[in-house]
C-alpha cells in the first residue's frame, strides 16, 4: 500500500487548501489551455479545403475523427493510471505525459497538413492518456481519506483552474488561426504545454513527496511479462494496420468507427475484470463498484452529448449562427467559451455548497441533475435548429443559452464524478480508477462521434432531440434510483438494495 502522503500533513495555504493544490492546478491550467486551443479548430482544420491549408475531409468524416481522437485522450488515462499506479508513481508519469503533449503539438504546429497532422494527434492522445489520470489522482493524494467534503471542493477548484486554461486557450489559438494560419495557431498550443510543465517542475516542491513511488510497484517477474505482452501488442496492431492498407479497404471513416467499436469494449473488458476477475478486491469494494458502474454509464451519456461542443455545436455556430457582434466578426470557436466563461464564475460557489450541503445531496441526485439539464440544453438546440432548418442564420443567443445549460450540468458532474471515483476505487486500484472515470468519456464521446452521421439521414432538429430525450430518460433513472446506489456506495442516507449483485 501507498504510504499516506507527507503532502496530506501539511496546513492549508491555498484557498483552504494544501499547497500543493496550486501545482497541480497551475499545471492543468496550461494543459487544458493547449487543448482546448487546438481541438477549438480541429473539426474546422479538417473540413477545410487543401487550397485553405486544411485536410478537406467531409463533415461527418471529420466530426468522427473528431469524436475518436477526443475518446482516445481519455481511453489512454486508463493505461496511463495503471503506469502511474504499478511502473513509475504519479509524479513522473504526469512529468512524462506533459512532455509527449508538447511534442504532439509541436508536430502539427509543423506547416504540411497529413503525416504529421496524425502524428500529432497520437502524440497528444498518449500524452494525456498519461497526465490526466494521474495529475487528477495527485489532487486526491493531498488530503486525508476521511476528509472527503473537502476533497470535492479542493476538486472543484481544479475545475475552476482547468476551465481557466481552456478559457484562455479557445480565445488565443482561434484568433491566431484567423486568416487560415492553422500551423501558428497549433503552435501556440505548443507554447502553453510548455509553460505548463515548466511550472509543474518549478513548483512539485510543494507536492512534498506525493505520488513519488508507485503505489503497487511492479515485480522484476510482473516487468518482464509487461514488456513481452506491450512489445507483442504492438507489433501485432502495427501488422493488423499495415495488413488492412495493403488490402485497399482502408479509409479514415471505416478506422474512425473501427477505434468507437474498441472504446466500447475496453470499458466493457475493464469492468467485467474488476468486477468478477480480480482477487485484490474486497467485497466492499466490489459492492460500490456496482454503484459506480451506474454511474459510469450516466457520466458516459453526458459526455456523449456534452463534447459535441468541438463538432456539431462549432459547425452549427460557424454555418447557422450570426456572429457579427456589436462590428465584429466572432470565430465560431469562441461562442464556446460561455462554458469556460460560466464555470470561472460559479465555481467557487459551488465549492462552498457542496461544503455545506456534505451529505444532504448524494451523488447520485447530482448524476441525475448533470443528465436532465444535459438533455434540457439539446432541446433548446432543437427548437435553434428549426428555426435554422430553412437557411436563416439565428441569433447567437440561442448557442449561448445552451452552453449555460451544459456548464451547469458539468458543474454538478465533473468534480463529484473525480471525487467519487477516488472514494470508490479499490485500494489496488488507486490512480487506475481515475483512469476508468476518463473512459465513461472516452465512451461518451466515441459515440458522439459516430451517432453524428444520423445527421445523413435525420433533420438536424430531429437529431438533436433524440440525444436529448436519451439523456432525459436516463437522468430519470438515476433519480429513481438515488436510494439503492447510494446504499451501494455506503451512504447512511441509501436505502438497502435488495441484491449488492
Amino acid at each position: 500500500m501507498q504510504t499516506v502522503s507527507p503532502a496530506r500533513d501539511r496546513g492549508p495555504a491555498f484557498s483552504g487548501h494544501p499547497r500543493g493544490l496550486a501545482t497541480l492546478c497551475g499545471t492543468e491550467m496550461w494543459e487544458r489551455f493547449s487543448y482546448y486551443g487546438m481541438r477549438s479548430i480541429l473539426v474546422l482544420f479538417l473540413v477545410a479545403p487543401p487550397v485553405a491549408g486544411g485536410m478537406g475531409l467531409s463533415e461527418t468524416t471529420a466530426v468522427g475523427v473528431y469524436g475518436v481522437y477526443i475518446a482516445s485522450v481519455y481511453l489512454l488515462a486508463l493505461a496511463g493510471g495503471w503506469i502511474g499506479d504499478r511502473l513509475l508513481g504519479t509524479r513522473r508519469t504526469v512529468l512524462l505525459g506533459a512532455c509527449v503533449i508538447m511534442s504532439g503539438h509541436l508536430a502539427m504546429a509543423v506547416p504540411v497538413a497529413g503525416p504529421f497532422t496524425w502524428l500529432g494527434l497520437a502524440l497528444i492522445a498518449v500524452g494525456s492518456g498519461l497526465l490526466k489520470p494521474n495529475i487528477a489522482a495527485l489532487v486526491g493524494h493531498l488530503y486525508r481519506d476521511e476528509d472527503e467534503p473537502r476533497r470535492e471542493a479542493g476538486y472543484t477548484l481544479f475545475f475552476l483552474g482547468i476551465n481557466v486554461g481552456a478559457f484562455l486557450g479557445i480565445i488565443v489559438v482561434p484568433w491566431l488561426q484567423r486568416g487560415d494560419r492553422w500551423h501558428l495557431a497549433f503552435g501556440a498550443a505548443a507554447a502553453g504545454m510548455a509553460i505548463g510543465l515548466a511550472q509543474y517542475v518549478l513548483g512539485g516542491r510543494r507536492l512534498a513527496g506525493a505520488g513519488e513511488r508507485p503505489g503497487h510497484r511492479l515485480t522484476p517477474a510482473e516487468r518482464r511479462r509487461f514488456t513481452a505482452v506491450a512489445l507483442t501488442g504492438t507489433a501485432v496492431t502495427a501488422a493488423a494496420l499495415g495488413l488492412w492498407a495493403l488490402s485497399g479497404t482502408f479509409t479514415i471513416e471505416r478506422f474512425t468507427l473501427a477505434l468507437a467499436v474498441v472504446t466500447a469494449l475496453v470499458p466493457l473488458a475493464y469492468f467485467a475484470f474488476l468486477l468478477f476477475g480480480s482477487h485484490e478486491i474486497t467485497p466492499p469494494e466490489r459492492t460500490g463498484l456496482y454503484a459506480y458502474l451506474w454511474l459510469f454509464l450516466a457520466a458516459a451519456v453526458f459526455w456523449m452529448i456534452y463534447d459535441q461542443a468541438g463538432s456539431a455545436l462549432l459547425l452549427f455556430a460557424k454555418e447557422h449562427t450570426r456572429l457579427h457582434i456589436l462590428g465584429f466578426d466572432v470565430p465560431p470557436s469562441w461562442v464556446a467559451n460561455v462554458n469556460s466563461l460560466t464555470i470561472i464564475l460559479l465555481a467557487p460557489a459551488f465549492a462552498r455548497f457542496f461544503v455545506a450541503a456534505g451529505d444532504r445531496i448524494g451523488i447520485p441526485a447530482k448524476f441525475a441533475a448533470a443528465l436532465l439539464l444535459i438533455g434540457l440544453s439539446f432541446v433548446v438546440m432543437a427548437v435553434a435548429a428549426g428555426f435554422a432548418a430553412g437557411g436563416t442564420k439565428v441569433s447567437v443567443a440561442w448557442l449561448l443559452t445552451v452552453y449555460f445549460i451544459q456548464t451547469i450540468g458539468e458543474i454538478f458532474l465533473t468534480p463529484v464524478g473525480l471525487s467519487v471515483t477516488r472514494r470508490l476505487a479499490p485500494a489496488a486500484f488507486q490512480n487506475q480508477m481515475m483512469g476508468v472515470w476518463y473512459l465513461a468519456i472516452a465512451l461518451g464521446d466515441a459515440a458522439g462521434g459516430q451517432v453524428y452521421r444520423l445527421t445523413t439521414v435525420v433533420p438536424m432538429p430531429v437529431y438533436y432531440l433524440v440525444l436529448a430525450l436519451a439523456a432525459i430518460a436516463a437522468g430519470l433513472l438515476i433519480a429513481l434510483g438515488s436510494g439503492r446506489l447510494r446504499a451501494l456506495m455506503g451512504d447512511p442516507a441509501g436505502t438497502e438494495p435488495a441484491r449488492a449483485g
